[in-house]
Formats: structure tokens, C-alpha cells, sequence
């Protein structure tokens, strides 16, 4: 399974150019897989670098991702979810652009409309950044 960058809108509340995400590369029910090309015309990419702004917000649009497509999957709607925290915050190095980062989340816990995730970013074999999110499900009305 691989989905583009059109695609991954359907997945994703978010919509260009605050998009962190571009091509959905697996999900599984506790595991998401996802690649973001980093451009200079990413909002979030500064001094040729994509920020540590730019790293949690991949991570939290690669768990999104996997939520919309699971949604999917399901038939029902992708719903929105917001950032409640973020623990254990490490940046070991910003990709540059042109580089490509593969993120995976993995989901920890699952409580009613809270959802803990690990999430970890590599690039060319190498970790830049990992952290562990609170992330809560907006119900639908």
C-alpha cells in the first residue's frame, strides 16, 4: 500500500501548506508508516532545515493518517484530533531539504477519545527524532 500526497488529504484534516505528510506507506491497527519529502516551500522548513515545529507536527499528521485510514477502511468519517501533550521531546537533527524522513507511530494506549502514540523519525538510516504524544479525538456531533 502506498498513497500520494493527493491521496493523504483525504486522510488528514489538515490541507496545504500545512500539510507534513505525503505518502502514507503502511497501516496496520496499532502501526503507521508515512514519508514526508522535505521542500523549501514547506511552511515549516527554515535555514534550509525543516524545524522541530515541523518534526512534531509530521509526527502527529503520520498518526492522523493512520486514523483516516482506518476510518476509512470502516466507512466512517476521518475525524479531527488536536495535540493534548508531548513527553520524552527528542531532536537528535533537522533533515534538510531535499531529504526524505520515514516516520512511524506506533499506538501505545487507547482510551476512549485519547490515544498515546510513540513516534520516531529516520532519515537515510538514522533516527532524528522521537517523542511520545497525547492525542485527543474531537467526537463526532
Amino acid at each position: 500500500m502506498s498513497l500520494s500526497a493527493q491521496d493523504i488529504l483525504t486522510l488528514i484534516p489538515q490541507q496545504p501548506p500545512f500539510v507534513m505528510v505525503d505518502t502514507l506507506l503502511s497501516s496496520t491497527d496499532d502501526t503507521t508508516l508515512a514519508s514526508l519529502l522535505v521542500t523549501a516551500e514547506n511552511v515549516l522548513v527554515s535555514d534550509g532545515e525543516l524545524s522541530e515545529a515541523g518534526l512534531v507536527e509530521n509526527i502527529a499528521q503520520t498518526a492522523a493518517a493512520g486514523a483516516g485510514y482506518a476510518a476509512r477502511q470502516l466507512g466512517k468519517p476521518v475525524q479531527p484530533g488536536f495535540i493534548g501533550a508531548v513527553k520524552n521531546l527528542e531532536v537528535f537533527a533537522r533533515p534538510k531539504v531535499g531529504d526524505t524522513i520515514t516516520t512511524e507511530v506506533k499506538i501505545e494506549n487507547q482510551v476512549f477519545d485519547v490515544t498515546i502514540i510513540k513516534g520516531t523519525i529516520t532519515c537515510k538510516g538514522d533516527t532524528l527524532a522521537q517523542c511520545e504524544m497525547k492525542i485527543f479525538i474531537q467526537p463526532q456531533q
